[in-house]
């Protein structure tokens, strides 16, 4: 059972880091697209709403796995 919460742990981190890189300005989705630095408010539409969001949920399942795994090695 050990095991299988570190697999998750290091599955969910690696996508984690991964979703952070893509939402940098300029290198990720905005300038790809075509987002450009002046701009001083923009709000996120389409893919990096999306991006936004799933970045969140997976924080949330991180701090959630490795709370479980606190909890089951205790």
């Amino acid at each position: 059972m050990k095991q299988i919460f570190d697999i998750i742990q290091i599955v969910l981190a690696v996508i984690l880091v991964g979703a952070i890189l893509l939402q940098n300005k300029s290198a990720g989705l905005g300038g790809i697209f075509g987002g450009g630095e002046g701009n001083v408010y923009s709000t996120r539409r389409g893919a990096e709403k999306v991006l936004f969001i799933a970045t969140i949920v997976l924080a949330v399942l991180f701090f959630a796995s490795a709370l479980a795994s606190v909890i089951v090695r205790g």
